[in-house]
Order: C-alpha cells, then sequence, then structure tokens
C-alpha cells in the first residue's frame, strides 16, 4: 500500500474542491427535453455542466472527449489496461419545500445543499479532485485512469448505451454513486407501466376527472393533485369531512377546494429514492385510497392502487415477493400515476428485485393480475442483477483502501438502486455515503457533509493510484 498521505493532499486543496463543488452544483443539470438539440441530447442545462466539467479537465492538462454531448471522457496515464471511474452529473427534479433554492449550493452546518449534492455531482467533483491528485503527484501508473462522465442516469442510461457504442469498456473500475464501503451487488432494475382503462360504469353523482402524481419511477411522489366532479352535496360534505380524518390517520398534509360540483384534491407526502418506498410517503397511493372508498362502484383506477400498491412496497400483494440474503427484498415503487375520465390511467413503476432471481418470473405473474383486471402490462425498460464475487481483485483492492484510511471493516454491500458499475463487466459502487449518514438522494434539501466530501477524495485518490499502479 501506498505510504502517501491523500488526506493530507485533499487537505492542501480543500478551499478549491469546495469552490468547484459550489459552482458545479449551481448548475441545473435536470433533463430538459425541450432545450434537447443535435450536440446537447438532454438539454441546455445537462450540456452546460458537462462543459464546465470537460472545461476544467482540459485547464487541468488532462486529455478530455465530448461524445456529441451524450458522455464525456477525462483521462490520464499510460498503459493498455483502462481503470474507470464512471460518474453522472444529470439530476432528478428538485421539487418543492427547499430550505434554500436547490442549486443555490448554500453551505449550512458543515453541509453543501444542493440538488445533486450527494448524487451525484458531489461525488464527481470528489473523483475529478482523486484524479488530479494522483496526476499532479505524478505517481507512477502501469494503466490508464479515465472519468465516463454520464448525462442520463436518473432517466434512460442513453448516454451510457452511447458511450459503449463508441468507446473502450474499462478493465476494471467503480463508481462514486452509492454507499461505503463497497457495493457489490445491485438488484434488478425492471421499469414498467400499468394500463387502467377508462371506467366503462360512469356514475351520476361521482366521477373522477383527473388524478396525477409524481414525475419519475425511480422517486417516491411527494404530490398528489385529483378532482372529483360530486353533484350531490351530501356526498361533497361527507368527503370533506372524511378528507380531514384521513389527513390526520396518515399523518399527512393537504388541502381541498370546492369549485361549484367540483373537488380539487390536493395532498403532499415526502420523496425518497424509488429503491427503498419506505423512506418516502407516497402521495399517490394514499389520494387513491381515499378516493376509493366513495364510489358505489368500484372505480378500475383507484380500486387496483388499493388493492395492490398502498403500503406494498414488497409486492405481496401483487404476489411477486421475493428475497435473498446477497441483496435482500424485491421492493416496487409507483412512481408517476396519470388518470383522465376520457382516456383512463397509467401507473408506472420501478422494480428492484434480487440478484438470485429471474424478471422472467416476476412477469409472468405480473401478467396474471393484468388478466384479472383487463388491464395492460408494458415492460418501460429492464436491466438485469449485478454482482461482483469477493475474491475479485478490484474488491480486494478497494476495501484494503478503506480499511487503511478509515480504521475499520470494509464490510461488502448490496443496493435496490442502480449505478453505472452495473455497465462494467468488473465494477462496483465505491461511496460517497458513509455507515449511518443519512440517505437525502431524490429529497428535498439534499446534501452533502463537506468533511464526507473531502474523505471521500481521499479514498477515491488512493484507490485510482492502487488499482492504476498494478
Amino acid at each position: 500500500m501506498s505510504s502517501i498521505n491523500f488526506t493530507n493532499e485533499v487537505e492542501k486543496r480543500r478551499d478549491e474542491i469546495i469552490r468547484s463543488t459550489q459552482a458545479f452544483l449551481q448548475i441545473n443539470s435536470v433533463l430538459d427535453e425541450e432545450t434537447a438539440t443535435e450536440g446537447q441530447p438532454f438539454g441546455k442545462g445537462i450540456m452546460n455542466a458537462l462543459n464546465y466539467l470537460l472545461t476544467k479537465g482540459k485547464e487541468d492538462q488532462f486529455t478530455i472527449k465530448n461524445l456529441d454531448g451524450y458522455a464525456g471522457t477525462i483521462e490520464f496515464g499510460q498503459g493498455k489496461d483502462l481503470v474507470g471511474v464512471l460518474c453522472h452529473i444529470d439530476v432528478v427534479p428538485p421539487g418543492d419545500g427547499w430550505t434554500s433554492p436547490p442549486f443555490a449550493a448554500e453551505i449550512r452546518n458543515g453541509n453543501v445543499y444542493a440538488r445533486g449534492a450527494i448524487d451525484d455531482k458531489g461525488p464527481t467533483m470528489a473523483a475529478y479532485f482523486a484524479m488530479k491528485i494522483v496526476k499532479e503527484l505524478e505517481l507512477p501508473l502501469s494503466k490508464r485512469v479515465r472519468m465516463i462522465i454520464g448525462t442520463d442516469e436518473e432517466s434512460e442510461w442513453r448516454c451510457v448505451d452511447h458511450y459503449f457504442e463508441h468507446d473502450e469498456m474499462p478493465t476494471t473500475g467503480f463508481a462514486p454513486d452509492a454507499d461505503f464501503p463497497i457495493i457489490h451487488a445491485e438488484k434488478g432494475i425492471a421499469d414498467i407501466e400499468f394500463g387502467i382503462p377508462a371506467n366503462e360504469k360512469i356514475e351520476e353523482e361521482l366521477t373522477l376527472l383527473t388524478f396525477r402524481a409524481g414525475h419519475r419511477v425511480n422517486m417516491v411522489p411527494d404530490f398528489c393533485e385529483a378532482t372529483l366532479m360530486c353533484k350531490n352535496q351530501k356526498l361533497q360534505a361527507k368527503i370533506e369531512q372524511q378528507f380531514q380524518l384521513y389527513l390526520k390517520k396518515r399523518n399527512l398534509e393537504g388541502h381541498m377546494e370546492k369549485d361549484g360540483d367540483a373537488l380539487h384534491i390536493r395532498v403532499y407526502g415526502v420523496s425518497a429514492h424509488g429503491m427503498e418506498p419506505k423512506n418516502g410517503i407516497n402521495a399517490g397511493t394514499y389520494v387513491g385510497e381515499f378516493l376509493h372508498s366513495f364510489f358505489s362502484q368500484p372505480h378500475p383506477f383507484l380500486q387496483f392502487i388499493t388493492s395492490y400498491l398502498v403500503d406494498e412496497s414488497r409486492g405481496q400483494a401483487l404476489g411477486i415477493t421475493w428475497s435473498d440474503k446477497v441483496s435482500g427484498d424485491l421492493t416496487i415503487n409507483p412512481g408517476v400515476f396519470s388518470f383522465s375520465s376520457d382516456e383512463g390511467g397509467k401507473i408506472s413503476c420501478t422494480i428492484r428485485y434480487p440478484v438470485t432471481h429471474t424478471f422472467e418470473i416476476i412477469e409472468k405473474q405480473l401478467q396474471q393480475k393484468m388478466n384479472e383486471y383487463n388491464m395492460r402490462l408494458t415492460i418501460l425498460s429492464h436491466s438485469t442483477p449485478h454482482y461482483v464475487k469477493e475474491d475479485s481483485p478490484l474488491i480486494q483492492t478497494l476495501q484494503r483502501v478503506y480499511e487503511k484510511q478509515m480504521g475499520e471493516k470494509a464490510t461488502l454491500l448490496s443496493i435496490g438502486g442502480g449505478t453505472y458499475a452495473r455497465s462494467l463487466k468488473e465494477g462496483v459502487a465505491f461511496g460517497p455515503l458513509f455507515p449511518g449518514r443519512k440517505d437525502v438522494a431524490h429529497q428535498k434539501d439534499e446534501y452533502i457533509s463537506i468533511e464526507d466530501l473531502l474523505k471521500a477524495t481521499a479514498l477515491y485518490a488512493e484507490a485510482i493510484y492502487e488499482l492504476a499502479k498494478e
């Protein structure tokens, strides 16, 4: 192991790392199809973030490349083999309720607050400075080191597809986009859509006109809005009364507005990453459950939500529950709800299933439910599980680095999230979230601790050196 004190090297650059991280986080890099053009396929903001990082790389005399705006690379070193550091610069929509503006990158209590602080622009900057430290120290390497910068990780991974169509597969590598110590198993990810026909039985007294919740399948919806047409004044009064009781029962915030016969309902939940729905409060499922009870004839859209999705993060009611020792429980997160009385409804979900399971079994079980409800099942995307065994040289090296710097055992973990590590033949996720830290990815007031940012930089620097020197 190296005798270099990488923690000291990071401390020398402390102010520069913090300033650069703030500037990077101040760029709004949410997917924006409206400003997408040739050369910036995911919109202006993501392109600005990519250009920021590539310009920085050029100024620091790395070899840089822009792959048509889909991805970028920052590289140094010599040799046939390639060590990959796989990052992404796109972020999920910020949502509402932030203490400070989501792209202000304000520092409070030793934390930097911004969308992307922990997922994944903060860690990307840590990895960048780790590479810079190894390069500036002129340490002897036998391999090349390349940061691969993704731009569409939070959506469809089109950046990864484009990169591997046009460029080289790293021999080994890591993604700074999950937890420390080491993520060696990532669940399979299937994004699906339930299609629910319009309700043919039109009730005179009560009609669901619209229902909307969520933006992305991989986020727990923190807001739901529904509009009812109710011509019965007694029923209107009952709905209003029960609404307040339901909010109290479920510990929710919300309000209802009357506009003649129309009732507008708005309910607020708590956003979280869709890989663990229990960390959030799903506004969509609870509004569905509340409204369902007022229809004299079962409403297909609301009935399906109530029967199969309310407090059902493990898929038990759908008959798809599964668990294993390596990666834990299957989870399902209903992330996007859409309904109109004319067109019917759609519910998009992400399923994260254990590494020992197969999606074919899950799909068959779901199709049986769809047949019962005369519903349509659409597979939006699917990524098989990723698993690197304990005796891998990559894992052995990262364990030695982590245990040396942190003074604690580098246990192997599994996650329900998908990182770019799964796109490598041999790749793992390595940080940035330290044990015991709250996971605030995809939540309002997302932040990264400055001390953790600096600790991660030191770990990444030594890991890069140890992986590339051999």
